[in-house]
């Protein structure tokens, strides 16, 4: 359980991108069921409280962060707790082929050849399916490597997908902490436990196991999803100290020392959202120099919104007049609570002007 919370750090290294990236993609939405490759959603979620996904490829376009050739020398380096990353990707309704081309370790003394948990070449599958790229440390080493990971793709037709092959190298930690235990047993490390901070314990390789809601090397690090903004700190687990002027679970909202006006909403630290036509930090302007008359409402700039019946910049031409209700013009009946006539016996029509019954044929049109 630990360990599969450890591997969400692994999104950290393109969240910087991730709304660029989502955003970019929003144009090619016509393409939905073209191919994709994304880190899993819920994997973001967890570390950075945003739920969404983050592309490396969307609806047949490579995320355009990714095609920049400094694009590696952005990333961080990967922890060692970190032993593997979770991808998902499918075709749609395209067929896709590819390629795992390169797996290289360049520092084989700290790490090991990557490795991909499934075959290295085949067709993308049409449905959306999760792989992982296996970083492995090279046993007892301590130290920082690098290693390269390409993949190629091709479409139907044996053309290369735009912007691939993808190269991307990656500098991973490989750390040993603590001491092995004599001839290997499984004698607990006191020391080592001691370190262990939340409550975390260690493990038979001397590793700290955090319980949930924990993070980090030495279990320090408590998660809050989704995470604290506007400066708040996450001091335990779903729990934000919020800096002053802020308020809400994940300090998301604002605390105004004076009452926004003219329905205006506190959004920020003493700062208000103001509708349209108004201004200013508590939204006390308008901005319509001419105050807007017979209840009219400021839109603009010297703009108002007039009632029915009211035309002009200031709702100053014309006057309100409230509709009729046709109980007014009732020739033979009465007004319901609906506000319709109700005729009398031998009368109908929606005044109650025409008269009914076994002698209409002869009578006479009643006067209007």
């Amino acid at each position: 359980m630990c360990l599969n919370r450890i591997l969400l750090i692994s999104c950290f290294v393109i969240i910087l991108n991730a709304i660029y990236t989502t955003n970019s993609y929003r144009y090619h939405e016509h393409k939905e069921n073209d191919l994709s490759l994304w880190i899993n959603e819920q994997q973001v979620k967890i570390l950075s409280g945003f739920s969404l996904k983050v592309f490396i490829i969307n609806y047949g376009w490579v995320s355009p962060h990714v095609k920049d050739p400094n694009f590696s020398t952005h990333l961080p380096l990967v922890p060692s707790e970190i032993e593997s990353v979770n991808f998902t990707w499918k075709s749609g309704a395209k067929k896709y082929r590819y390629n795992f081309d390169r797996l290289i370790s360049l520092d084989e003394k700290v790490l090991q050849t990557p490795k991909v948990s499934i075959k290295t070449e085949g067709r993308i599958p049409r449905k959306a399916k999760e792989f992982s790229i296996i970083m492995p440390c090279v046993a007892n080493a301590t130290g920082v490597g690098m290693l390269s990971i390409g993949l190629s793709i091709e479409n139907a037709n044996g053309h290369p997908l735009p912007g691939t092959p993808l190269r991307i190298n990656l500098r991973k930690e490989c750390v040993q902490r603590g001491m092995r235990a004599i001839n290997e047993s499984d004698v607990p490390d006191i020391e080592c436990n001691k370190s262990c901070l939340n409550n975390g314990w260690c493990n038979k390789d001397k590793q700290c196991q955090c319980p949930e809601g924990y993070m980090g090397q030495f279990c320090q690090t408590a998660l809050c999803y989704p995470k604290c903004e506007n400066g708040g700190n996450c001091t335990a687990p779903a729990v934000c100290s919020c800096p002053k002027g802020y308020q809400g679970r994940h300090c998301e909202g604002g605390i105004c020392s004076e009452k926004c006006l003219n329905g205006g909403k506190c959004v920020q630290k003493d700062k208000c959202d103001c509708p349209k036509g108004y201004y200013g930090l508590r939204c006390e302007y308008s901005k319509c120099v001419i105050p807007c008359q017979n209840g009219g409402k400021c839109r603009g700039v010297n703009k108002c919104r007039c009632p029915a019946g009211l035309a002009g910049d200031h709702c100053e031409i014309g006057r309100f007049v409230r509709q009729r209700s046709v109980c007014h013009s009732c020739k033979h009946g009465s007004c319901s609570e609906t506000g319709h006539c109700q005729c009398f016996e031998g009368f109908a029509g929606k005044y109650c002007n025409r008269r009914v019954g076994e002698n209409r044929r002869h009578h006479k049109k009643i006067p209007t």
